[in-house]
């Protein structure tokens, strides 16, 4: 297969299909929408397989203007984003087949369910970061349409609060590009950097000050603090379809874009040490221990898992700003844990939503003895996020423990881990507790009336394949972890 077409189809295709679906008048059966969108998703998966063998080198598809090159190229980064993306994207979707069967706007909400995973194929394959930067903004754009699907006032200032943090944070990103751009040698995303030292030298001051606008920018989709105010609003506001996907991965487009600037763009040898990395580091820690604690005093479900979320990718953004292999090796390993199982608790939390209009954890008492199943993978989700072995959490946690203390940063190598481990308590004490009141309710619990039961396959089967992926990564991650070192040992 053509290398342009095995790197650009994945992306074309479903952003083609939720276009269509989007032109298309409003169907007299709903469940046209629901076909046609699954046969959307699974063509999806079917392109990016044949892409991950077929793809390799770098397709150029224009020019922005003279020397600005639109290109993408499928490297490792980018084929394990992309990868992550499709499946927690059809997982999710399959769920929301059952979850949004008797809603509106059907027709809507998934015309851009497939654009944005599209999108965000595109933005893991961008071979620049003038491409990068392009489709991060589309993404904002046709994101904000899930999360405010409902159309309720709660839901539209969600979305625009989404929107003014986010365009606020590409703002600031935008400076920094402009900036990088005049010094670099090559455009091209590159393992240890595009810029030209003898460009650089005697501007290191300029560019510091733009790595941090960079970084500071797309931290803002990563819900990083000062920048994090949007996400524990958007979150209840959205459908649990769109809350589960905003919180798994949008924001790991951030994530992505940070790690394309500090180790594609800029270098880790140029940030090492200075004010730049230790900034980022204080903010991320700060972040961690915040956004857990804030979720222990929340009462409502899912903004409780929207404040883990904020917490929980901070775990990934200190494991990169450490610029140390096993450090990153453990950031990308919580990417992939951690959209898997925030994915799956979202989606636990959407599914007791849905059969029981409950949306506080005070009112989840007993809730385990009228849906088990679900309430069994939200235990298994939890514990691995907590980071309890053999669950996947625990890896992941290992590894960026153990690039705190390799990283000799004096104060960072034993702060990172203490505040890590309270974090993992903080996340004890705000998901155990719905687990436990909902499997022993008490003896004031009356077990003869259960008025709930679980719903469709379409709500359970999702959820079981995620919880099983968040235990099973944690026991069987040789391979994953093999794959990942030697990611961060090309850029490090």
């Amino acid at each position: 297969m053509n290398t342009a077409v095995a790197i650009l189809l994945p992306a074309v295709a479903p952003a083609l299909a939720g276009f269509l679906l989007l032109t298309f008048r409003e169907p007299k059966k709903q469940g046209i929408v629901t076909v046609y969108t699954a046969q959307a998703l699974v063509l999806t998966v079917i392109l990016l397989a044949v892409c991950l063998f077929a793809a390799d080198g770098e397709v150029t598809v224009g020019y922005l203007m003279r020397q600005v090159p639109v290109s993408f190229r499928a490297d490792g980064l980018g084929k394990t984003f992309a990868l992550v993306v499709v499946v927690i994207w059809m997982l999710t979707g399959f769920f929301s087949f059952s979850y949004l069967k008797e809603g509106k706007r059907q027709k809507r909400f998934y015309g851009f369910y497939l654009i944005v995973c599209g999108l965000l194929i595109a933005l893991s394959f961008a071979g620049n970061l003038v491409t990068f930067y392009v489709f991060y903004e589309l993404t904002t754009l046709c994101s904000m349409l899930l999360v405010l699907h409902e159309q309720t006032r709660a839901a539209v200032m969600a979305g625009l609060k989404y929107l003014l943090y986010s365009f606020c944070g590409a703002y600031m990103a935008l400076f920094g590009l402009y900036v990088v751009w005049q010094y670099a040698g090559t455009h091209a995303f590159t393992g240890k950097g595009t810029l030209d030292p003898a460009l650089v030298s005697g501007h290191e001051g300029i560019l510091l000050l733009a790595a941090f606008f960079l970084i500071l920018g797309f931290s803002v989709k990563a819900g990083m603090f000062p920048m994090h105010g949007w996400l524990p609003v958007a979150h209840p506001e959205a459908p649990a379809p769109a809350s589960a996907v905003l919180s798994g991965l949008i924001v790991k487009a951030g994530v992505l874009g940070i790690i394309r600037v500090i180790f594609y763009t800029f270098g880790a040898d140029f940030l090492r040490g200075t004010w730049v990395q230790t900034t980022f580091i204080v903010l991320s820690l700060i972040t961690v221990l915040m956004g857990s604690m804030l979720a222990y005093l929340e009462k409502g479900f899912k903004k409780r898992l929207a404040y883990s979320t904020v917490s929980q990718v901070s775990y990934i953004l200190f494991g990169l700003f450490l610029l140390e292999p096993a450090g990153l090796t453990g950031g990308l390993l919580h990417v992939i844990f951690h959209a898997c199982v925030k994915c799956g608790l979202f989606l636990c939390a959407g599914a007791v939503i849905h059969q029981t209009g409950k949306k506080r954890v005070d009112e989840l008492t007993g809730i385990g003895k009228e849906m088990p199943v679900t309430m069994w993978c939200f235990a298994i989700l939890s514990l691995a996020l907590i980071g309890i072995p053999p669950a996947s959490g625990f890896v992941s946690k290992w590894y960026l423990c153990m690039g705190a203390l390799r990283a000799g940063i004096p104060v960072v190598s034993w702060l990172g881990p203490v505040v890590l481990l309270v974090s993992a308590l903080l996340t004890a004490g705000y998901l155990l507790p719905v687990v436990i009141r909902g499997f022993f309710p008490g003896a004031d619990y009356d077990y003869t009336q259960c008025r709930y039961r679980e719903g469709s396959a379409f709500l359970t089967v999702p959820v079981v394949l995620l919880a099983a992926a968040a235990l099973l990564g944690g026991i069987l991650t040789g391979g994953l972890t093999g794959y990942l070192s030697g990611l961060a040992g090309t850029v490090l």
